[in-house]
């Protein structure tokens, strides 16, 4: 599965919210967004990166200990005052990296894979990349919020106009 790179128009559209019971070809999508998510070394991957305009997010924190795991129609219901800054990355927009401050903690909904609603705390790591990927099935893209490059600048004046 190709990962799609800025300025493709689909990772500016907000997607759309997706119905339940999953059909096979939505069951197929999110099996293939964890191979890809992973292939590419990724921590999070949207629908929109995959070309398909849709409210569905994978999260790849293996590494930190947490099992892999899809977001259906996710929604940030509380965001803390507390910010906290991270260097991101996005595998849409290879090359460029910068400081982005967001919530330290927050509240969400989604529904998982079996259709049933779930609501959780996250903060930390997971915070960051469920927000960085909500943020991507809503058209947002890091460069929106990047409040200083540390990689890529060169790339982003002579690409982005930002």
């Amino acid at each position: 599965m190709k990962i799609l790179k800025y300025p493709e128009k689909v990772l500016r559209v907000k997607g759309k919210e997706v119905g339940f019971p999953l059909t096979k070809n939505i069951k197929h999508l999110i099996k293939e967004m964890h191979i890809t998510v992973k292939k590419a070394e990724g921590i999070g991957l949207a629908a929109p990166q995959v070309g398909k305009s849709l409210r569905i997010v994978v999260i790849n924190l293996e590494h930190l200990g947490i099992p892999a795991f899809t977001l259906i129609n996710p929604e940030i219901t509380f965001f803390s005052k507390t910010q906290t800054d991270l260097e991101e990355g996005c595998l849409s927009i290879p090359g460029v990296y910068g400081i982005v401050a967001r919530p330290e903690k927050i509240r969400f909904t989604a529904h998982n894979e079996k259709g049933e609603k779930v609501s959780a705390s996250a903060d930390g790591m997971l915070s960051k990349v469920i927000q960085h990927e909500v943020d991507h099935i809503n058209g947002v893209l890091i460069i929106d919020k990047i409040k200083k490059y540390t990689q890529g600048n060169e790339i982003r004046e002579r690409h982005f106009n930002t």
